[in-house]
C-alpha cells in the first residue's frame, strides 16, 4: 500500500517544472513587493497631507478662528443641503421640546 492520500505515486517534479514554480514565486514576490512599496508611498503621502493640514488650521487659529466650526463647516460642506435640512429641523424640534429654542 502506498503512503501517499490517493493511493498512487505523484509525479517526479522536472527541472523545467521547478523553474517554471521558481519563476512564478518570484514574480508574485515581486509583485508583492510593488504592492507593499506603493502602499507605503501612500501612507507617506497621508501624513505630509495630514501635517499640512495640520499647518493650515494652527495659521486659522493664531489668526482667531474657530477651528472646531471649521471643521464643522467642512463636514457640513460635504453633505447634501436637503440632509443639513433635515438634521437642522429635528434639531430645531427637539430644543423647542426642551424649552431651549
Amino acid at each position: 500500500m502506498s503512503d501517499y492520500p490517493t493511493g498512487k505515486t505523484p509525479m517526479k517534479e522536472t527541472v523545467a517544472d521547478k523553474a517554471v514554480r521558481d519563476n512564478a514565486f518570484r514574480v508574485t514576490g515581486a509583485e508583492l513587493r510593488a504592492f507593499i512599496e506603493r502602499i507605503e508611498r501612500l501612507a507617506a503621502e497621508k501624513k505630509d497631507l495630514a501635517d499640512q493640514q495640520k499647518e493650515v488650521f494652527a495659521e486659522a487659529k493664531g489668526r482667531g478662528y474657530d477651528t472646531k466650526i471649521i471643521r464643522r463647516v467642512i463636514a457640513l460642506r460635504k453633505r447634501q443641503p436637503d440632509d443639513i435640512a433635515e438634521e437642522e429641523a429635528v434639531l430645531a424640534m427637539y430644543k423647542e421640546a426642551l424649552g431651549m429654542a
